[in-house]
């Protein structure tokens, strides 16, 4: 093993007994942190816990890396980082515990407030008003997720920040997110999850760009129970990606290989290769090498069923707990003496820590029981046997020494359906009925922003269009609002896949790239999955990021990190973090069957958590886009691809109108069926009543504008109890969004009320459209298609 050297501690002239007491303290947080594995393990195997998966066998080398995680670095990690948390001073062994047990209380669990599975971590980004905290001067974790490798295109996003926010212009604005882009976002990843595709289009990206991402590969040999070399071309992740390799006057990635158990090595080289990620904003991999997995992948099973005899033996010889024990006592930092009481302090921290969020977390569920179980015992019933089950389950409640909320709030409904004409069944409802209103706030909350920083809070102001507006192409009254738009926000940046040298495809930022600078405005490779996570990492850290998908059928590639991430941010972290992303793409009507998607269905049911914009023309867009950038929730806008080139007036006050979230408009007046739609198909929709109204057939036609949120204020109901008819049209496949719109009155408003005739739904067919204008009219609803099934309507 090598010999001591200053470890990454900063101060050179650290006197022997100084650098001793350190490492001494290095690993007394090992033993903690293997205990709290050790200790974890058995909460859930005696059913204290659902389930856990552990950092054993990892704790040496975070500790190593803690050492240069500053303040204003990132943390994009996985479920395997608790060492980590411990040596940064992010993470309690009493909020480790609390964590495990899924306490729902802020104060307890401050990471999740109970709603994620064990040692998925992340740290405020946010004040309760949903302001950005001062992310520079504190180090930041990135709520964890478990699918795997998806912390890989965040961490990209983090990374690329930190190079916008070094070539920003405004840095005098940004100094509480920034400090000259000097932030390094440190990524965690197992070896076996490097086979994802998220993992090489990360690095690509990463290599490409030239972004300060530290990624940190922990390879223990195996993926669950499938070895390396079922998992990583030549068996070495390192070796794999020889190509990235950095050399002089490329770009690429530096690649770096450690053993896990060589706590002084580990340190060296972590220092001096993070020193240069942060100088130069090259990105580097860590391939930790030789870790051991003492209890397995998980409380889910055991290793012995696939690892040989000879592999446990020697991970029991490599443990690197054990390494770094051997290491001390040859190098005369600790005796055997003053180790042992380390670990025998380390173990009683570990439990001390563990009871109390046990106690914690069940004391407040057991006053609820020991409140129901005697308000049960009280209940006034003549029937004996009746009084007799109340009794029995008033005892079992109050004896569970392990209650769970639904236990509490089950028994009380028992109760109610044996009792439900006893004079005490009131109480027992108004018990329950606030046991489940808190329990909304508990597990329910937090989808989107609910304070000040909400969508749905931003004052609706009306486009000013003066009797001589000037009149213009969709595309001119984006391009003209962008340019406005970067003019004052400097937080505000865009990119994507021919976004900037030519502008887009359909020319929105055309010439503003050279006019507002290419850190801003800039073009990505292909890669879909990245350029979302890109934008997320940027979002979660103070800037304003427009993400374009360049086609809606393209969004299926970038799908997984806005549903599994954004989406779930905001509800995950209880509301400490914020990830207003904005996706821009278009779609619908374009003909051939890769241009001409409208996979509603899929994005409204995928992105619960996002708001989802489908504004009919590009006035209407900038108005959502005005909306988003005052509020802090994540949104999809899907322009018309149609659109670009119809002329619209252009309004006067382009960054100030809003558009308001979830309110329908409603575009044509009428008294004898009600049509919604949104989008393209609403001008399909206005020639075919155009025409119907020839027939005397009066149409009122309402604009959703947006899917998600849908109809707040019921607008549609309100046209349905005029006209008695309804009918829904899009250009989704059946059952898609026009199902959904169709469930959102007919049940959820009550529509079904108001009818003189069968509620219908107009779509596409279930089939993507054929090439060509017959393709197109053939596959999507027509005008005529419009009109046929109007006429139904009215004729029954």
């Amino acid at each position: 093993m090598e010999s001591t050297s200053t470890l990454g501690y900063k101060n050179d002239m650290l006197s022997f007994d100084g650098f001793r007491n350190a490492v001494i303290e290095d690993y007394r947080m090992a033993v903690v942190s293997r205990e709290v594995s050790l200790l974890g393990r058995r909460e859930v195997l005696t059913g204290k816990a659902k389930f856990g998966i552990f950092g054993d066998g990892k704790e040496v080398a975070q500790i190593a890396m803690s050492k240069f995680f500053q303040p204003g670095d990132f943390r994009s990690g996985y479920y395997r980082d608790q060492t980590f948390m411990f040596a940064s001073g992010l993470a309690s062994v009493e909020q480790y515990f609390a964590q495990l047990y899924a306490d729902p209380d802020p104060k307890n669990e401050p990471f999740s407030s109970g709603r994620q599975m064990n040692a998925h971590f992340s740290t405020r980004f946010v004040d309760e008003h949903g302001n950005w905290l001062d992310l520079a001067n504190r180090k930041n974790i990135s709520s964890d997720i478990a699918p795997t490798a998806g912390q890989m295109p965040r961490g990209l996003g983090l990374a690329f920040a930190s190079r916008c926010f070094r070539a920003s212009k405004h840095q005098d604005q940004l100094e509480h997110l920034s400090h000259n882009g000097n932030e390094i976002c440190f990524t965690t990843i197992g070896d076996a999850s490097t086979s994802e595709g998220h993992f090489w289009e990360t690095i690509n990206a990463a290599g490409v760009l030239q972004v300060p991402l530290a990624v940190f590969v922990w390879d223990d040999g195996y993926g669950i129970s499938v070895p390396k070399n079922f998992q990583t071309t030549k068996g070495s992740i390192s070796a794999a990606l020889k190509g990235f390799q950095k050399q002089a006057d490329t770009n690429g990635i530096h690649i770096y290989k450690v053993k896990a158990w060589d706590y002084a090595g580990m340190c060296e080289v972590f220092e001096e290769a993070l020193q240069k990620v942060r100088e130069t904003h090259e990105p580097a991999l860590f391939h930790v090498e030789e870790v051991t997995q003492p209890q397995g992948h998980s409380t889910s099973g055991s290793h012995e069923r696939y690892k040989t005899p000879e592999r446990l033996e020697w991970e029991k010889e490599w443990d690197c707990i054990k390494k770094m024990k051997e290491w001390m006592l040859e190098n005369g930092l600790a005796s055997v003496e003053e180790l042992a009481a380390v670990e025998a302090e380390a173990k009683e921290t570990v439990r001390e820590g563990r009871n109390l969020a046990w106690e914690k977390y069940v004391a407040p569920i057991k006053e609820q029981a020991a409140r129901a179980s005697e308000l049960i015992r009280q209940s006034m019933v003549n029937d004996i046997d009746k009084y007799n089950q109340l009794q029995q389950m008033a005892n079992e409640l109050a004896n569970n020494k392990e209650p769970l909320r639904r236990d509490v709030i089950r028994t009380i409904a028992l109760a109610i359906e044996v009792a439900p004409s006893s004079p005490s069944a009131a109480e027992l409802k108004e018990l329950r009925t606030a046991l489940l209103d808190e329990s909304k706030q508990l597990y329910n909350s937090h989808l989107y922003n609910e304070g000040p920083k909400s969508a749905l809070k931003v004052p609706e102001i009306k486009p000013l269009i003066p009797f001589d507006a000037t009149t213009a192409n969709g595309y001119e009254v984006l391009n003209r609002y962008f340019d406005a738009l970067f003019n004052s926000n400097p937080k505000v940046y865009a990119f994507g896949e021919d976004v900037g040298y030519i502008g887009d495809v359909n020319q929105g930022f055309a010439g503003l790239q050279e006019k507002h600078g290419s850190d801003r405005i800039l073009d990505t490779g292909i890669r879909e999955l990245t350029i979302v996570g890109q934008a997320i990492g940027m979002a979660l850290r103070g800037l304003r990021p427009i993400a374009e998908i360049q086609y809606l059928d393209y969004l299926l590639y970038g799908l997984q990190p806005l549903s599994d991430d954004v989406c779930t941010t905001h509800f995950r972290t209880g509301g400490q973090q914020s990830c207003p992303v904005i996706i821009r793409t278009r779609g619908h009507r374009l003909e051939g069957i890769w241009h001409s998607g409208s996979p509603m269905g899929v994005v409204i049911n995928a992105l619960r958590g996002m708001h989802v914009c489908v504004p009919r023309n590009m006035v209407q867009a900038v108005g959502m886009y005005n909306t988003l950038l005052q509020a802090n929730d994540p949104a999809i806008v899907i322009e018309c691809l149609n659109g670009y080139r119809l002329k619209e007036k252009m309004p006067d006050n382009l960054l100030e109108y809003t558009v308001p979230l979830g309110i329908p408009e409603i575009i044509q007046e009428g008294t004898d069926v009600t049509i919604v739609s949104y989008g393209s198909t609403l001008r399909i929709i206005q020639d075919a009543t155009d025409r119907l109204s020839k027939e005397g057939i009066s149409c009122e036609v309402v604009d959703v504008q947006t899917l998600l949120p849908f109809d707040l204020n019921h607008i549609i109901l309100s046209s349905l109890q005029k006209t008695n008819r309804i009918i829904f049209i899009d250009e989704d496949v059946p059952g898609g969004a026009a199902a959904y719109m169709f469930n959102k009155v007919m049940e959820e408003q009550g529509g079904y009320r108001w009818l003189d005739a069968s509620p219908k739904t107009l779509t596409a067919k279930a089939h993507r459209p054929g090439y060509g204008s017959d393709g197109d009219y053939f596959s999507k609803p027509n005008a005529e298609d419009v009109m046929d099934a109007v006429r139904a309507l009215m004729a029954e």
